[in-house]
């Protein structure tokens, strides 16, 4: 039977009176990789948004690990630190050294020890081929480079999940494949994750599951393999047939 880590229900979220989110429902099992994917606008970051409380939300109910989330900062604060998050921008601190950045929440937030966090962030870094960069500043490094620190402080809080928000968007292509190589490794080590991204054949490769959204609704919820393969909506065959999929 399937372990369900997170489950959502009839979602709704709205800037003012703008809808951008309706009547939103899924669910993730624990080691399954979800990716939204969609047309710009069809409201995928803002959803990834509200699953760690940087978006508020008017109506519908989150579980997590079959526990209904109360949306404060208090319980937000809390549930981070299970849900890991990665954005399009880096969002590095620019003043403090690659170490310092990893271990940042490790220390101050989970009270680990210093040597101990320090430790952790090295054998990561050296995961991603980074390790020679702990005590360099975010402006010495490339933005694939920076993505991958991005991964890695992330992955530094232990997550139960991760939410990836096209964190390719901003890269060169050259320095793209090194990402996606990172989180292909996640999905290989069975790390629950939900992926916005306009990477096809990286979608295909990772998705278990696939939402396609168009202003801000589900229009199809189907198997990863199938949904590359034969999409139930003219919809979806005509988004795929724009990027050239």
């Amino acid at each position: 039977m399937a372990d369900e880590l997170l489950r959502v229900e009839n979602l709704n979220k709205a800037y003012g009176d703008q809808p951008v989110l309706h009547d939103i429902n899924f669910e993730v099992n624990t080691g399954e990789v979800l990716v939204l994917l969609g047309p710009s606008g069809s409201g995928k970051s803002t959803l990834i948004r509200c699953l760690n409380g940087l978006e508020p939300y008017q109506s519908g109910d989150i579980y997590f690990k079959g526990d209904h989330v109360t949306p404060s900062s208090k319980n937000w604060q809390k549930l981070r630190q299970k849900i890991g998050m990665v954005f399009q921008s880096y969002d590095l601190f620019p003043n403090l050294k690659i170490m310092d950045n990893i271990t940042l929440g490790p220390i101050k937030v989970q009270k680990q020890a210093k040597n101990v966090a320090e430790k952790e962030a090295l054998a990561l870094l050296d995961s991603v081929d980074l390790a020679d960069y702990a005590q360099k500043y975010p402006r010495e490094l490339s933005g694939g480079q920076k993505q991958r620190i991005a991964i890695v402080r992330a992955l530094a809080l232990h997550p139960e999940f991760m939410l990836f928000d096209e964190v390719t968007a901003s890269l060169d292509p050259e320095m793209v494949r090194g990402v996606l190589e990172i989180m292909l490794d996640l999905a290989k080590q069975k790390m629950t994750m939900i992926v916005v991204t306009h990477e096809m054949n990286f979608a295909h490769q990772i998705a278990n599951q696939v939402l396609f959204l168009e202003e801000g609704r589900i229009l199809e919820s189907t198997p990863g393999a199938q949904f590359f393969t034969d999409p139930k909506t003219d919809r979806a065959k005509e988004f795929l047939q724009s990027m050239d999929f």
